[in-house]
């Protein structure tokens, strides 16, 4: 679990949205490009087996994230303090789906089984948190933030072992990489906008961050 010292101390990351790697999948201009439309074809079995777990349980991440700022914002949609700031992260939670979604087509991933359940899930943790208050909400998305964060720090070891001499594993990678620093960047945002002050912070932050854990597993398998 990542110490409060390294949330509040880690500096602000600043990137050009032209270095996106996310825009290759979402730019027109690219739909003929190998590093896009293939997937590796003679991985071993332990290879596919890190690709197919890794895409469907970040595919389904990106459905929660989506349901729970879809929650907060059914009941904080209005408060012009978080009201804009929910609206921003989901803004990019949109494009993080977009883009998976698309990565799953093209790697051939099947979806997980839990899909609508991680739509319900989310949907009643977002509304839940926020009719707790403004920090309970943005607790909520500093506990799963932080879980997502090291989730995606774990991916970018395993994918070590996927071949770089095909085009599409370095571009998942750098995709990889972007999504992981929007959300460490959604947690400096909770951090920022009190999420400490919340009601029962600890208990709260441990029964979120865990549901996370519980649901990644489940997600890798099925």
């Amino acid at each position: 679990m990542m110490g409060l010292s390294h949330v509040l101390i880690r500096p602000r990351l600043v990137r050009a949205v032209s270095t996106r790697a996310s825009a290759f999948y979402t730019d027109p201009a690219n739909a003929n490009v190998p590093a896009l439309t293939s997937t590796p074809s003679r991985l071993t079995h332990a290879q596919r087996a890190v690709l197919d777990s890794a895409l469907r349980v970040d595919h389904a991440g990106e459905i929660a994230a989506n349901y729970i700022y879809k929650g907060q914002m059914a009941v904080l949609g209005r408060d012009p303090t978080v009201g804009p700031l929910i609206q921003e992260m989901w803004n990019q939670e949109k494009r993080h789906l977009l883009v998976m979604d698309k990565l799953q087509v093209q790697h051939q991933v099947r979806p997980t089984m839990f899909s609508d359940v991680a739509k319900v899930a989310g949907y009643g943790l977002g509304v839940v948190t926020a009719l707790l208050g403004k920090e309970a909400a943005m607790a909520c998305t500093e506990a799963v933030e932080t879980v997502i964060g090291e989730h995606y720090d774990d991916q970018l070891q395993q994918f070590e072992s996927l071949p770089s001499s095909h085009p599409s594993v370095s571009l998942l990678r750098d995709v990889i990489k972007e999504l992981r620093d929007d959300e460490l960047e959604h947690l400096d945002t909770a951090v920022e906008h009190h999420s400490q002050r919340a009601p029962a912070h600890a208990l709260l932050s441990t029964i979120v961050g865990g549901g996370c854990k519980i649901a990644i597993e489940l997600c890798k398998r099925f």
